[in-house]
């Protein structure tokens, strides 16, 4: 759900006392880098350069199911449209690569530990950045007398992708994801917005050159050209945000049943990405860690417990068995066949329409 920030807005003037711009600016950034952020720099307030573009991909349909990025698509594309006393926006990226040999494990295409995309293993992390960005605007409020800020961590009516690569955090790539130099796309966006404007960072280049492998890894052509995703198609939002039924001979999940990677896995700028903050990088609780003929076999108790903390929730119970289902059927997992027979008969139709497919699957010699 979309969660509306409500601001109290004040007239004063912004005293610094003996510091800077440029100091609290440095102040930031050094600050960012002691809370675990891997990168940080100021992206500028103004309109959005994509906007024209953003609202083409909605009239398209490529946003899917999701309204809430259909909604006030114009407003979406100017910080200040929604908050006015905005100045300048201190964006955030925090890792989550975890091991450097998990990086060699996903480039040679073998299968991963976990059928949960690599974000979602960890602590939620909405939870995470949301809670260090709030630190850090507190220090920073300490710092400026009548400072107002605002964190934002992937909810909030912002293009938080455009923001980090106007501050210098990466290039927007092929595969629509932030992606940075060193720390690949393997990373987490927050954003804490200012009422005053601090130095900007410089954009950097864009550095996919000719390189297709994202387009080329999508089994479902979710990447209908470079730098452009057609949710319809793509196994995040079959498995995260499509309320509906999954169909499995239309979308290729290769085993994973909350998220993908599959676009990110052969992505050069990834290969080598590791550690992160500890929270995002490794596993956390047993949804961290569990397989799909695991997960087949959870009571809706069983699922809460296991979720708790989790981002995997988003998917929703019958939401995470529906998909675990269809993985299964697709992997041709014969020890899902007793937890896919029960399922079958499940009173939500979507969970029991998986089930019969997967076990067809399964049971096919």
């Amino acid at each position: 759900m979309l969660k509306r920030a409500m601001v109290l807005v004040r007239s004063f003037s912004v005293h610094w006392g003996m510091r800077s711009v440029q100091e609290i600016r440095e102040f930031a950034l050094r600050r960012a880098g002691e809370l675990g952020f891997v990168a940080a720099g100021v992206a500028p307030v103004r309109p959005a350069l994509h906007t024209e573009a953003l609202a083409q991909w909605v009239a398209q349909g490529y946003h899917a199911s999701m309204q809430f990025m259909a909604r006030d698509v114009r407003r979406r594309c100017d910080v200040r449209a929604a908050w006015p006393w905005a100045r300048s926006v201190l964006c955030l990226a925090a890792g989550y690569a975890g091991r450097a040999e998990d990086s060699d494990v996903a480039a040679a295409g073998r299968a991963e530990e976990s059928p949960i995309a690599r974000y979602a293993r960890g602590r939620d992390y909405h939870r995470v950045l949301k809670s260090r960005s709030r630190k850090l605007a507190d220090e920073l409020a300490a710092q400026v007398d009548g400072l107002q800020t605002l964190c934002c961590v992937d909810t909030a009516p912002l293009l938080e992708r455009e923001l980090a690569a106007a501050a210098g955090l990466g290039w927007i790539g092929k595969n629509a994801c932030l992606i940075h130099p060193q720390c690949g796309s393997y990373i987490l966006l927050a954003e804490i917005i200012l009422s005053v404007e601090l130095p900007a960072d410089a954009p950097r280049p864009d550095g996919c050159g000719d390189c297709t492998r994202c387009l080329e890894a999508c089994p479902n052509g979710a990447l209908v050209a470079p730098y452009v995703l057609d949710a319809r198609r793509c196994n995040s939002w079959a498995t995260i945000e499509n309320r509906g039924e999954l169909d499995g001979e239309r979308f290729k999940l290769a085993g994973q049943v909350f998220g993908c990677d599959l676009c990110q896995r052969v992505c050069p700028h990834n290969q080598k990405a590791a550690g992160g903050m500890e929270e995002l990088a490794q596993p956390h609780g047993q949804v961290g860690r569990a397989d799909v003929a695991m997960m087949l076999t959870w009571s809706a108790q069983e699922w809460d417990q296991a979720t708790r903390g989790s981002a995997v929730r988003r998917a929703g119970y019958e939401g995470l068995l529906r998909n675990a289902a269809i993985a299964a059927g697709q992997c041709r997992l014969p020890q899902a066949a007793a937890a896919l027979a029960r399922l079958a008969t499940h009173e939500d139709d979507c969970v029991a329409a998986a089930a019969r497919w997967a076990l067809a699957r399964c049971l096919r010699r």
